[in-house]
């Protein structure tokens, strides 16, 4: 399943030994989605801080180990979930030159970013995921949500400070968390018996919308920008309909859902 967690300081301030301490706290609430080992990365003059906890699958080896950094040093990246069509991404990457230690997709995901650029990358991503990324060139934090929202990410500017987790009780072991309930959606939780994303149970906690980046420069400025959005899925659909007879839609319909199964296989 795994976990990550993390926290971006504008105007840092924070020492390294207890920016280190903050991220490992956070990352240790997310112990039992990652049992098989943790790790955290800081870089406490840009206030940024990284953890993860891992539940490994694909590659069992330390090479598959988070946060991990590209191999040109510009990426590191904490990413939960899974990414299936990672071993012909893997394949066509190898022929554009980049080299792997592992096996990970996680390895691939970074190499296809440094070569296709963030969001041109996560378009051609077939999976569910969550994803952390800290550009050491640009100092720029981005988060990923799957196109589904299929993994969680939470996210709360409190005062100089961005945190982020894969569950809410990892945002509450960051110092800066205020922990006042959000009304409205104590009332929309005893309204329809969940509390409807973006918000959270807690005021000014939100649920990163699925199919979206946010991005958070260095400057202190948040942006968030779709990369997919059923809606324009569902009205090109529309536009352009089936054109086989229902025979034919069902043999197409069956090969979508063997392809489905198959590469969702990989792990």
């Amino acid at each position: 399943m795994c976990g990550l967690a993390g926290s971006l300081e504008f105007e840092p301030a924070t020492p390294a030994d207890t920016l280190s301490r903050q991220i490992q706290g956070m990352a240790e609430t997310l112990r039992h989605r990652g049992p098989d080992s943790g790790g955290h990365w800081i870089d406490a003059n840009a206030g940024i801080a990284l953890g993860f906890r891992r539940l490994a699958i694909i590659d069992l080896s330390a090479e598959g180990d988070q946060p991990m950094a590209s191999h040109d040093g510009r990426y590191v990246i904490a990413y939960n979930g899974e990414v299936y069509n990672f071993p012909e991404l893997h394949q066509e990457l190898i022929a554009k030159g980049h080299g792997f230690n592992g096996h990970s997709d996680t390895e691939v995901i970074l190499a296809a970013i440094v070569e296709w650029g963030l969001e041109a990358a996560v378009g051609r991503f077939v999976g569910m995921f969550a994803i952390a990324l800290w550009d050491r060139r640009e100092q720029r934090l981005s988060l990923v949500r799957d196109r589904l929202g299929i993994k969680p990410l939470y996210y709360a500017q409190f005062g100089r400070h961005l945190v982020f987790a894969s569950e809410l009780q990892a945002l509450r072991a960051h110092p800066a968390f205020q922990g006042s309930i959000d009304r409205d959606a104590l009332a929309l939780y005893l309204k329809r018996n969940c509390v409807p994303a973006p918000r959270t149970i807690y005021a000014g906690v939100h649920k990163l919308p699925p199919g979206v980046i946010l991005r958070r420069c260095a400057d202190g400025k948040i942006d968030l920008a779709p990369y997919w959005c059923l809606r324009q899925i569902a009205e090109a659909g529309q536009g352009n309909p089936f054109q086989g007879s229902e025979q034919d839609a069902a043999v197409e319909l069956e090969s979508l859902l063997a392809e489905a199964v198959r590469c969702r296989m990989v792990a």
